[in-house]
């Protein structure tokens, strides 16, 4: 696992319009190694659970329940990162602090299709937190 590729993948996100080559990107890269989840701290971050929140209503058409979050923070890289599971389908955040843009994932269990959403926002510190 190469770190500079998070460079890369900030690039991606900022620049790719296709939001599933993103996604793939820091699956293939990172999000299936759990060594890279080891790198960071787990967090609490309240921004990201709304963000989460109001982009599976939007999707699922009624309130969603958001469930297993672990959202994991490297500092150095300004990145967090973190599965959750909306409504029985399994999904996943990414989100640069620094650049304030993040991609959230989900995947539909029935249709095996994924939703992605990018979106931008100012995250208030709440790192003391801890999950």
């Amino acid at each position: 696992m190469k770190l500079e590729k998070i460079s890369q993948l900030k690039e991606k996100l900022q620049k790719e319009t296709d939001l599933s080559k993103i996604w793939l990107y820091y699956m293939d890269e990172f999000g299936d190694r759990p060594e890279f989840s080891d790198l960071g701290e787990p967090v609490r971050q309240d921004f990201l659970l709304q963000v989460i929140a109001q982009v599976c209503q939007q999707i699922f058409g009624k309130p969603t329940n958001i469930d297993g979050i672990l959202t994991i923070y490297l500092k150095e890289y300004q990145f967090y990162h973190a599965p959750f599971v909306a409504n029985n389908h399994v999904g996943g955040v990414i989100f640069f602090e620094d650049i304030n843009t993040g991609l959230i994932a989900v995947t539909s269990a029935a249709s095996k299709l994924a939703k992605y959403s990018r979106f931008t926002g100012v995250a208030k510190s709440d790192r003391n937190d801890r999950n």
